[in-house]
């Protein structure tokens, strides 16, 4: 599978606009580092890695069924988009799957994907084994089940665990902030496959569920690139002193995502990475 570190491209929801402040400083950055972005028309939130496909290979895409159910409310059926329209906008053609999946539930490694238990609740129509079995053709590699946040009402792997290498895992340094039996839970999933865990400072607001601040592991990947979400919190230097030390060759930079995580989200959650990839879409590369 095409790695978030082999990204050459970044495309974001025309609506992030409407997140002044947060825009302003991304763009700016972004111009800074002269990382390629452009913007995705027909969208109605800012989630772009939800309804996106998944890239696979260079010229592999699975667009997954979008129908979340936290999305199912009247209130926020609304603000669902139409995946069909947003390709057909930038002249891809995916292949279509029936499975519904988030983008933001599917963690790649070049052998392996990681999801939660989340996918089993969406597709309760689809036996387990066979379902698993589906998505390893589709993925063309192996799918690991984790069990998800017993909170997170999205139950998307992306701010839970990231790619370090084939055996190494990225994961949130739970703390106090989970009980001690899911954690047990999710670390024996993962010890199943041994994987060698590192972790990452993990400070979010208890008092507000919805809210994404403080989750440090959703940070953005392209090659050569990471960019790092802070919060305006004590956390944040530890979080970044954390990324400097374990990715010496990479170039780290911050932004404050209080913004954005105020609704939900942060930084890999905004992002659609590819690599590769020819589009007609207009580049943007001016602050």
């Amino acid at each position: 599978m095409i790695l978030d570190s082999e990204s050459t491209t970044l495309y974001l929801s025309e609506l992030i606009h409407s997140n002044n402040s947060f825009f302003s400083c991304l763009s700016k950055l972004l111009w800074k580092r002269k990382i390629e972005y452009r913007f995705l028309p027909q969208t109605r939130d800012i989630w772009a890695v939800d309804y996106m496909p998944v890239q696979v290979s260079l010229n592999k895409f699975i667009q997954f069924k979008y129908e979340p159910d936290y999305l199912r409310p009247a209130k926020y059926a609304i603000t669902k988009t139409n995946p069909r329209e947003v390709c057909a906008a930038i002249g891809l053609n995916p292949i279509p799957s029936s499975i519904i999946l988030d983008g933001g539930n599917v963690i790649k490694g070049k052998n392996w994907a990681i999801l939660t238990d989340k996918v089993f609740k969406e597709n309760p129509m689809i036996p387990q084994n066979r379902l698993i079995n589906e998505l390893e053709k589709l993925f063309e590699a192996k799918v690991i089940i984790i069990p998800r946040e017993p909170y997170d009402f999205t139950g998307h792997a992306d701010g839970m665990v990231r790619y370090f290498d084939e055996d190494t895992l990225l994961i949130n340094d739970y703390g106090e902030h989970q009980s001690d039996r899911y954690q047990s839970r999710l670390r024996r999933a993962l010890d199943q496959h041994q994987f060698k865990l590192i972790e990452i400072p993990y400070s979010p607001d208890d008092s507000n569920l919805n809210s994404a601040k403080g989750i440090y592991l959703n940070f953005l990947e392209m090659k050569d690139f990471i960019l790092v979400p802070t919060f305006g919190q004590p956390e944040d230097e530890i979080a970044v002193a954390r990324f400097e030390n374990l990715f010496p060759n990479r170039v780290i930079e911050t932004i404050d995502a209080s913004e954005i995580a105020r609704e939900g989200g942060v930084l890999h959650c905004i992002s659609w990475t590819v690599a590769s990839m020819q589009q007609t879409s207009k580049t943007i590369c001016t602050p």
